[in-house]
């Protein structure tokens, strides 16, 4: 029991010191004169790898570019990689003063996903995000992609980014996005669906179809809106093929005892999924079986599709 104890307060002693000395040296880095931290990719591409860098400009645009130059080029004694792949082309930048914005540039390669998968895309966002907003001036970047605006999974134009968008996560260094949802819930009559616009942070590898089912089951957060799915329902698994949702719950989604109508949980989670830009239809499945009839009334055994009579589509 000595033994353990032991341990533990070492631990935590070890823990408490290596944290002071993280923000001895983060405060020390910030102290010094045009110091600034350009943000890689670690050499398995799966999480951020900054490296402190003195840069020689001093005005804010030829700063933009230099800092620029450093984050596509990885210097050859440290063990990190480009953010934005080499199949990629950067075409230039644009900096508007007024709004304190960087307008990035890039070929049509950046949104091939044969170059950048979803993962290593959204890093390469938070990569230039913390970069170059560590410039005295620029709080926000903006991606445009063949002279178009940057769209999320969701078909969604993803906007200005600034620093605060992306989060370390203190265990595992690993990033995280904010993301813009369309859900739909059931209004007071339980008959119709009503719309709720929801920002969430949320990991990298979630994906987003998982994303909007674990929303749903958390339930609304806008007054009006009612719970169609029980909270103690389980979600065992989700994929997309050919743009079909593959939903699959376990059997607690047909304890459903809410007051809405029987076709409501079910369109709840079909026309928040059809949000998704690359989703068509959804198939649900309870225990990975689909010959099942929900509340004796609806079968499962379809694809079904998204129901624009239920309620708000806009």
């Amino acid at each position: 029991m000595k033994n353990k104890i032991f341990g533990i307060l070492l631990l935590l002693i070890m823990l408490v010191t290596g944290g002071c000395q993280g923000r001895q040296n983060t405060d020390r880095a910030s102290e010094e004169a045009n110091v600034y931290r350009i943000y890689y990719l670690n050499s398995s591409l799966i999480r951020l790898a900054p490296w402190e860098y003195r840069a020689e400009a001093t005005d804010r645009e030829s700063l933009i570019q230099e800092l620029m130059t450093q984050f596509l080029n990885v210097p050859n004694d440290v063990d990190s990689q480009v953010a934005l792949s080499d199949k990629v082309g950067y075409l230039g930048y644009q900096y508007q003063p007024e709004n304190q914005v960087v307008y990035l540039y890039f070929d049509a390669g950046y949104t091939n996903r044969a170059n950048m998968d979803s993962s290593r895309e959204i890093l390469c966002r938070a990569a230039l995000a913390k970069t170059l907003t560590q410039v005295d001036g620029v709080d926000y970047i903006n991606i445009y992609v063949a002279d178009q605006p940057l769209l999320d999974l969701a078909g969604k134009p993803v906007g200005m980014l600034s620093d605060s968008d992306f989060i370390e996560s203190i265990s595992d260094v690993n990033t995280f996005e904010r993301t813009s949802l369309t859900l739909f819930f059931a209004d007071e009559t339980g008959e119709k669906l009503l719309k709720e616009n929801r920002d969430v942070v949320h990991s990298i590898n979630t994906s987003l179809e998982k994303l909007v089912v674990e929303e749903l089951l958390k339930g609304p957060a806008s007054v009006g809106r009612y719970a169609t799915l029980p909270l103690d329902a389980k979600l065992l698994n989700v994929s997309v093929n050919e743009n079909v949702c593959y939903i699959n719950f376990d059997s607690a989604f047909l304890n459903n005892g809410l007051e809405v109508k029987e076709y409501i949980p079910i369109y709840s989670i079909v026309n928040s999924l059809c949000e998704i830009s690359y989703v068509n239809k959804v198939q649900i499945t309870i225990n990975g079986s689909q010959d099942v009839m929900f509340r004796d009334a609806v079968s499962l055994n379809t694809q079904f599709e998204r129901n624009l009579e239920l309620g708000e589509t806009e």
